[in-house]
């Protein structure tokens, strides 16, 4: 079979998200073929608690696998191999049959503010910077581990083997314990530098290696398909699967952030600046992470902002019902009709700010108490001008990240939008202004599916390597450039935005005090 002297040859890129599993069929120039999602719940039994059911996503992965097998009407023969992606920092406790001893506690969790403290003294802050390249957080899944042992010893006595949520679908799949270098990165439990298991984290923590699975690079092979798994899913016995990514870096080689200069800022419900370097580069106060890149011997540097997206998503859903209506009898997306809103009102929103902190924040103040603020609202101020203030503030904040980044001494000459808001005009502007850089979109939306696919192709022996794949691969598609006058008016804003947090800082920690003052007894 060939296709004008181009031998078929396809891959699969399954990324296990946390509201659903996108499983996506590529052929070797990364063109989309078929694409299947299927959804799962999120459970919270407490307020700050975050849990999944490890086998939705296995039967998630296994449904979205066969229909797109079935409806691309693609020979199983010419699937080469399947490059995995997943929300990282879970954590997935089995026994020794292999089976879940309880359910996932997922990345957003933040049952284990006093396990970080734990880890913090046993470790020591600035070693554990060191090693890990990153403070104590409750969303890395070492404090989870800390947590269950805590509160749970029945639970963790029985565990045999500890894996992140993508690491538990490769076990199924081809019966391995493994895990690769970015997503292993997010654990807290990997030496950094090395590449591998950090012997002296693990002793001080009192946690078994024999727990964890195997470390690969991202690339390599770390399994073959199952003969059961081929009889569920239509794949072919023996299909290679490669170590994938965590989602960050999955959706970074998806972008081609892959060589020195190119930044991505992706707006989903988080925000995320995300840069390639070629040593590890660690910012002592921790207010970035430094991880393994899905390439090897590379490194990334990526700063979060918490409430990216979210607020957008928060305002549209409770003031935007007028919207909501014209869109839906226009048949429009309701973003678009908000971008057009938006679009009419100033730079700067004639004096009106906002603090994106709804879930508290990572970068750069790691402060879980910090909240949202309107600042400066006056009565000339309307709902256009919140709506722009809450895209600006977003991009004020992912401007703090850039900062933190290049003060790191990574060279920025050209940034790649993703995500929802990388698919809004007004947005890219912003950025553009406010980083003083040319801002592109790519010519793919698939994110981290298309980056294990790259990297399946790279396992598979179809490309030499991630950046000769991502060459041919990925090309951009539209440029936005700064405009001077804006490029001032947002300096001046944004000193100030810096201002409000210092302002309210000790006010944040009072709200949490007020709002939660229990009557002394």
């Amino acid at each position: 079979m060939s296709q004008g002297g181009m031998k078929l040859e396809y891959v699969l890129g399954v990324d296990i998200g946390t509201s659903g599993t996108k499983t996506v069929l590529f052929d070797k120039l990364g063109n989309t073929i078929e694409s299947c999602t299927y959804e799962y719940p999120l459970i919270q039994e407490k307020a700050g608690w975050a849990e999944q059911d490890a086998n939705d996503w296995w039967e998630a992965v296994v449904e979205s696998i066969r229909h797109v097998i079935q409806s691309s009407d693609i020979s199983s023969e010419c699937i080469k191999g399947i490059g995995l992606s997943g929300q990282m920092h879970g954590l997935v406790m089995l026994d020794k049959e292999g089976n879940t001893l309880r359910n996932s506690i997922i990345w957003c969790d933040q049952r284990t503010v006093k396990e970080c403290e734990e880890i913090t003294d046993l470790v020591g802050k600035e070693r554990l910077i060191e090693i890990t390249a990153n403070p104590a957080l409750t969303g890395f899944t070492a404090s989870k581990i800390l947590w269950v042992r805590n509160n749970e010893p029945d639970i963790y006595k029985n565990t045999n083997k500890i894996l992140l949520p993508k690491d538990y679908i490769r076990y199924k799949l081809t019966g391995e314990y493994a895990t690769e270098v970015s997503d292993a990165s997010g654990m807290q439990l990997l030496d950094i530098r090395k590449r591998n298991w950090s012997n002296e984290v693990l002793d001080k923590l009192n946690i078994n290696k024999s727990l964890l699975g195997k470390v690969y690079e991202s690339q390599e092979i770390t399994g073959y398909v199952t003969r059961e798994v081929a009889n569920l899913t239509g794949l072919r016995e023996g299909t290679i699967v490669v170590g994938g990514a965590g989602d960050q870096a999955a959706g970074a080689i998806g972008n081609g952030i892959v060589k020195d200069g190119i930044i991505s800022s992706t707006i989903g419900t988080s925000g995320v600046v995300f840069a390639y370097t070629k040593e590890p580069k660690i910012d002592k106060e921790g207010r970035v992470h430094t991880f393994c890149h899905a390439i090897p011997n590379t490194w990334h540097v990526m700063g979060v902002t918490q409430g990216a997206g979210l607020s957008l998503k928060w305002f549209k859903d409770n003031f935007c019902q007028s919207e909501l209506e014209v869109s839906n009898s226009l048949g429009k997306d309701v973003y678009e009709i908000i971008n057009s809103q938006v679009s009419q009102v100033p730079t700067g929103c004639n004096g009106l700010l906002y603090l994106p902190y709804m879930m508290g924040e990572r970068t750069p103040h790691l402060d879980p108490y910090a909240r949202g603020v309107f600042f400066g609202l006056s009565p000339i101020h309307s709902k256009r001008e919140m709506a722009r203030a809450i895209m600006e503030g977003v991009s004020y904040s992912l401007k703090d990240c850039m900062d933190i980044i290049e003060k790191l001494n990574i060279e920025v000459n050209e940034v790649r939008a993703s995500g929802g808001g990388g698919k809004s005009k007004v947005w890219r502007q912003m950025q553009a202004d406010l980083f003083n850089q040319d801002v592109y979109t790519i010519n793919s939306s698939e994110g981290p599916a298309l980056g294990v696919a790259i990297l399946a192709l790279v396992g598979a022996g179809i490309y030499e390597n991630v950046q000769k794949a991502c060459e041919t691969i990925i090309k951009t598609s539209t440029k936005l450039e700064p405009i001077n006058q804006n490029v001032d008016t947002y300096k001046r804003y944004h000193r100030l935005y810096k201002k409000i947090y210092k302002s309210l800082k000790d006010d944040f920690k009072l709200l949490d005090e007020v709002v939660n003052f229990k009557d002394e007894e």
